[in-house]
């Protein structure tokens, strides 16, 4: 197993003064899954990398995605073979970089009168979509009758149902796919840091040779030298174009993505179901551990940025397609425990809505040098960072005269990866539920940190052992904590609640119990003062009346 490298805020001091000290080959802005990805590519062909993020890492687009690894079927209706072709493919390789993180799931595709797909479509489409995926196997589609659908779902609209599609797809959690990238990243030498934001760039010779970086923790500047720089900031790609007066061209078209989390008996679906909402679209129902999730949304986005938030009209769509497609399920505005938004960071496309436009990721290389890359899927992200690494590449040899290897990403396993197969993963849930059965815990307990940590889980289970609390829960979730402040540069609860627990998503319920003594963990490890701790509870509170709260007062 991969040995866990020391990866903390608190030692902050020391990793600014490394970054502001040395010359690196490559800068990369952003640290959402895209530039987590070209860290770990660049860094582990051998060149020198430094990373940075205006905010938490995974905190933008790479926490509020569907968390589907998935082929992206319905880019075969636009005939985006390329792009199904690629991300279709990939979904193996990402599982096997770490297949206690990104799960097999199947998924349904239920085939309705007057519905997006007729039977002899979907069949074509599926084989289609297999041949380009390469999918073999049990992953193969199969055409089901009513009969099966229906025992495959029972809570399928028997009236209009003529039978489905079954075929293979992945969950993941994107924000925990994120860190353990750029975690894997640093065991090939890069440095990471977040809450380090890019206000303008240097530039020697008229060309860009690093960045001015403000650290909003010590709240300090510094700049890093660098041969080459890549902007993969997501939606702020533009932003940054601009600093560099380089925004010309192609620009990017933002949608925003919305979704709603439920108690899994409120919506107890037995499978994940991709289907048809009555405007023509599709959306997907995912069940995971004590919820079922709901999405997505797909609308043009001109706000702000940095405030993403679920309107209660997204809510009242995303519901009543639900209900239309699951008439037994009666699904209300006051059964949502929790929600996300997100935007997409698209290329523009004249005259297309947002539903129509590209997931193709694409590459703009300013006057200056400035490497920026948009677009594109989570599923996508290990090639869109090989791709702009090639470009790196290509100028190091020419300008440099210095020789890169090619990527290898594919063969490099991610932090927490130690299993052959997948079947290896559910042994260790197992394993770890029977230890842990005798102190209180229950099956979900297991399988949650696992599914999150891998074998990370035996660090967590250590300090778990020496934690001294009264409750069992609250052990487990100080030990999560220590392993994050230590491992996974947690800066402050929102950090830790929302990005490397999933519990705002996925668990709100437990934020409830574990807020004060959680805080109270922050106060001593970072010696925070009181009004910086109210600060906090005062946020963490907001981020939960924001997420769960749709009641009419809100429209």
């Amino acid at each position: 197993m991969i040995k866990d490298i020391r990866f903390s805020n608190l030692d902050r001091k020391k990793t600014v003064d490394k970054l502001s000290k040395e010359v690196f080959d490559l800068v990369v802005i952003g640290g959402g899954i895209t530039g987590g990805g070209i860290a770990l590519d660049a860094a582990s062909r051998g060149l020198k990398v430094a990373l940075v993020e205006k905010n938490d890492f995974a905190s933008g687009t790479s926490s509020k995605s569907t968390k589907l690894i998935h082929g992206g079927l319905r880019y075969l209706k636009q005939f985006d073979f390329w792009l199904v072709k690629e991300v279709g493919s990939e979904r193996a390789i990402v599982h096997n970089l770490a297949p206690h993180l990104v799960l097999p799931e199947k998924m349904l595709l239920p085939l309705i009168e007057n519905g997006s797909y007729g039977k002899w479509l979907t069949s074509i489409g599926l084989k289609v979509y297999d041949i380009l995926a390469q999918v073999t196997g049990d992953d193969k589609r199969k055409m089901l009758e009513k009969k099966e659908a229906l025992k495959l779902e029972p809570l399928l609209p028997k009236k209009i149902l003529k039978g489905a599609g079954y075929y293979a797809e992945y969950r993941t959690d994107d924000a925990r796919l994120t860190m353990e990238t750029i975690k894997t990243s640093l065991h090939h030498g890069a440095i990471a840091l977040n809450y380090a934001e890019v206000k303008d760039f240097i530039y020697e010779e008229d060309m860009v040779a690093g960045v001015k970086v403000k650290d909003t923790v010590l709240d300090t500047e510094f700049t890093i030298a660098s041969k080459y720089v890549i902007s993969a900031a997501g939606p702020w790609v533009d932003e940054l174009r601009g600093i560099n007066n380089s925004k010309k061209g192609k620009r990017l078209h933002l949608t925003k993505g919305v979704h709603l989390v439920f108690p899994y008996e409120k919506l107890p679906i037995k499978q994940s179901v991709y289907f048809d909402i009555p405007d023509g679209r599709m959306m997907f129902a995912i069940p995971r551990g004590k919820i079922t999730y709901i999405g997505t949304t797909d609308t043009n986005f001109n706000e702000n940025k940095d405030s993403v938030k679920t309107d209660v009209a997204d809510a009242i769509y995303l519901i009543s397609a639900v209900n239309n497609m699951f008439p037994k399920i009666n699904l209300e505005m006051e059964d949502i425990i929790s929600s996300w938004a997100g935007l997409r960071p698209l290329i523009h496309e004249e005259g297309k809505s947002a539903s129509e436009l590209s997931r193709k990721d694409e590459i703009f290389t300013s006057d200056t040098g400035l490497i920026s890359i948009a677009g594109g899927k989570l599923t996508g992200y290990r090639k869109m960072a090989e791709r702009v690494v090639n470009r790196v590449a290509k100028k190091m040899e020419e300008e440099y005269g210095i020789s890169v290897k090619d990527s290898d990403t594919e063969h490099i396993p991610l932090c927490g990866n130690d299993f052959k197969k997948y079947k290896y993963v559910k042994k260790y849930i197992a394993e770890i539920q029977e230890r842990l059965a005798p102190e209180g815990f229950s099956k979900y307990d297991a399988w949650y940190l696992v599914t999150n940590y891998g074998k990370q889980t035996e660090t967590i289970l250590q300090y778990y052992a020496k934690q001294k609390a009264d409750d069992h829960m609250l052990g487990m979730a100080k030990a999560e904590l220590k392993f994050a402040i230590e491992n996974e540069m947690v800066q402050t609860p929102m950090d830790f609640f929302i990005r490397r627990t999933g519990r705002l998503y996925f668990d709100i319920d437990s934020i409830r119990s574990l807020m004060e003594p959680i805080l109270a963990e922050f106060r001593t490890v970072f010696k925070l003062n009181d009004e910086v701790i109210n600060t906090y509870r005062e946020t963490l509170e907001r981020e939960m009346e924001e997420h769960s709260n749709f009641s009419l007062d809100r429209i």
